[in-house]
């Protein structure tokens, strides 16, 4: 052991082949290996060197890497140098170390058609990319912060190649004072109802306590087929990248769906970030009433959607549900862009926003992706979304990464409207410069639309101009309306983003048009049934005078509102004024309400003869019934899916070069001259064009 530790210091100056003979009598080097080491490059001799190195400080045969050798050709080490393996919990560590030296890479198993077994010593990690469903069969593995245990159902986890690889890791759980013969009978005998006889074998051959081993199985989800079934958008959960190593392991998990992936590439949090995520897990399992409203705030692409996911998942191990608002219009977690929402969380978050669309519990339907243009009606609009907010969970705030400028002085004012008790404030070296929300600075700052209160009682803010319209439940409503200080925590982020200044708006781009995908992957019947295509799919009929009509991006001229409603991705909307006698219609709104959003759709098509909208929607009818206005805003239908849907044939609607710019509400962005090419890939406002056929 010594021996080897000194040869990993020594310079490179020395050759590889020098270093390598030195070990040739401990590690047994034969004719083949010495013949594949002179026609190895310099990197993969020491890529090899390091494996032979390793292998020797764990006291096995480099040859097959996770057998131990046989005593005749091991290196004999002194008693003390490896304790002796306990099964008791207080010598967790003991177990971790011995475990990980006797499996230094997890082994992977086939266990029948896109099925496969692995087996993790203790603090191990299991980096992959794609999709598959993860089930454990004994001990316990951490996914995104999500602890899963034998018995709970099968995640299905999702580790895409628009965010940082996910990793299995192997975590400690609770074993009883048993010898190691006892542990692999109890293991052996909960592992039977799982596994056949031969993979009971291997599992037992391999086995270490405080292993845990996972059965990973091919996953399929319409949505995830939807998505797929667009050109050029498969690459997303798994790409055809040349392997590090072919072996059987690549084959077994190219069967599942996955590839193992570099810890490079895999998910990484800092030390700070873990200590700020424990300390809000303990004051939420702790505190009496057990209701942190913990705000999460910093500049864009600095990790604050992984921080919150993970901190999701931590949370769920320990309580049964957490409320969490999204207050940023253009990364949305559980909805498509452009919504202000309130969900009730119950199920683990294993993966990005696409997918995991939920329905919120409170929904309104914003219209764009950045509130630069209209602040007020932005704050009204999660004042409305969080006056439905209980104070039964935990409340987790996502806000906007704008954090200069106005950005900044909005983020106050939501710092005094939404009182958290907790703020995580994140920082970077990479990011602009945000000074510390401290409450001292919050509170001798002026926000865009509430002053300093540098002299009220307990650092408080008393919102009078924000409170009145608050509603609270009936044992709130007698205090009064003053909101105590907050306790800042700082996380310094080392997180890597492949976004820069030039690519940062088409890759955000991507990502909102994967979540509306997400979306529609709804309209989707179940697997193992075919894809249908959005065309080929029934459409609601809406008669104009049942539904008010609103553009909330733009100012559109009566004479072209339903040119600019056809085609559209609309907002089903609830308002409380009474759209009926109107004897044919269209209802036009003259100002856009704060209002319900119950979903989203496609408007398909405008019937002018019969005077009927025909709305493409996963909504279910029970709440359809309840929808009465169509709000259209910046967000667009996906371009993929009005040019890429299966089974068009000759012309396809909607898609024409005669597109006329000048028209209010043409362009997604207002004023802005785009290119020829992207004009020639515009959406017809032809009402007639496209007839439904069903």
């Amino acid at each position: 052991m010594a021996d080897s530790l000194l040869l990993l210091k020594r310079g490179s100056s020395r050759s590889t082949w020098l270093r390598a003979r030195k070990a040739r009598s401990q590690l047994i080097l034969g004719h083949r290996p010495r013949r594949r080491l002179r026609t190895l490059r310099w990197f993969g001799r020491r890529r090899l060197r390091r494996r032979l190195l390793h292998a020797q400080a764990a006291g096995a045969d480099w040859r097959e890497g996770v057998r131990l050798v046989s005593r005749a050709a091991a290196p004999r080490k002194p008693k003390t140098a490896v304790p002796r393996p306990d099964p008791r919990p207080d010598v967790a560590a003991d177990l971790s170390t011995s475990c990980s030296a006797v499996l230094s890479i997890p082994p992977v198993r086939r266990a029948g058609p896109g099925r496969a077994l692995v087996l993790l010593p203790l603090g191990q990690s299991f980096i992959f990319s794609g999709i598959c469903r993860v089930t454990c069969l004994y001990g316990q593995v951490q996914v995104l912060g999500f602890n899963i245990s034998p018995g709970q159902p099968a995640q299905d986890v999702y580790s895409t190649y628009t965010h940082a690889r996910l990793n299995v890791t192997a975590v400690h759980y609770s074993v009883s004072e048993k010898s190691k013969k006892e542990l692999k009978r109890e293991a052996r005998t909960l592992l039977r109802s799982h596994l056949n006889r031969d993979d009971r074998r291997w599992l037992m051959k391999n086995f270490s306590p405080l292993c845990s081993v996972m059965m990973l199985e091919h996953l399929k989800t319409s949505t995830v087929n939807f998505i797929n079934s667009h050109p050029g958008l498969s690459y997303v959960f798994l790409q055809e990248v040349p392997p590090f190593q072919i072996n059987l392991e690549y084959f077994t998990l190219r069967s599942v769906g996955i590839r193992r992936e570099k810890k490079k590439h895999g998910l990484r949090l800092t030390e700070s970030a873990f200590a700020v995520m424990d300390e809000l897990v303990g004051i939420s399992c702790e505190e009496a009433d057990g209701c942190p409203v913990i705000l999460v705030c910093g500049s864009q692409d600095i990790g604050k959607s992984t921080f919150i996911r993970y901190l999701i998942n931590q949370l769920l191990n320990s309580i049964p549900c957490i409320d969490y608002l999204e207050c940023d219009l253009g990364q949305t977690e559980f909805t498509p862009p452009g919504c202000v929402s309130l969900l009730n969380i119950t199920e683990p978050v294993l993966g990005p926003p696409f997918t995991h669309q939920r329905t919120p519990q409170k929904m309104v339907y914003y219209g764009k992706t950045t509130c630069k243009d209209s602040f007020e009606n932005y704050v009204e609009t999660i004042k409305y979304v969080f006056s439905s907010y209980r104070r039964e969970a935990p409340l987790i705030i996502n806000t906007m990464g704008w954090v200069a400028d106005k950005g900044l002085l909005l983020l106050i004012d939501l710092i005094r409207l939404l009182s958290p008790s907790h703020v995580v404030q994140f920082t970077s070296s990479r990011s602009k410069y945000m000074p510390d929300l401290t409450p001292d600075y919050v509170d001798s700052m002026d926000g865009l639309y509430t002053k300093s209160k540098s002299k009220v009682r307990n650092r408080g803010f008393h919102l009078a101009e924000f409170a009145e319209n608050l509603e609270f439940a009936d044992e709130d409503k007698e205090s009064p309306v003053v909101f105590t200080g907050y306790k800042l925590m700082s996380v310094r982020s080392e997180f890597v983003s492949r976004k820069t200044g030039r690519n940062r708006e088409s890759h955000n781009k991507v990502l909102r048009d994967l979540a509306v995908l997400g979306y529609l992957g709804q309209l989707q019947p179940p697997v193992p049934r075919p894809l249908r295509p959005l065309h080929g799919l029934t459409p609601y009929q809406v008669p104009f005078n049942a539904v008010a009509l609103r553009v909330t991006h733009a100012d559109v001229a009566p004479t072209h509102i339903l040119y600019a409603v056809n085609a559209s991705w609309v907002g089903l909307c609830k308002i409380l004024d009474d759209v009926r006698g109107y004897a044919e219609g269209p209802v036009l709104l003259a100002q856009t309400p704060v209002c319900d959003c119950l979903g989203f759709g496609i408007c398909r098509g405008v019937d002018m003869e019969k005077r009927l909208y025909h709305i493409l929607t996963p909504v279910p009818p029970e709440e359809l019934r309840r929808v009465n206005c169509l709000l259209v805003g910046a967000v667009s239908v996906p371009q993929c899916v009005l040019k890429s849907q299966r089974g068009l044939e000759g012309t396809l609607p909607y898609v024409t070069t005669d597109y006329n710019f000048k028209l209010p509400g043409a362009s997604e962005k207002i004023g802005a001259r785009e290119t020829e090419e992207t004009q020639r890939e515009k959406v017809h406002p032809k009402p007639k064009l496209y007839r439904n056929t069903n």
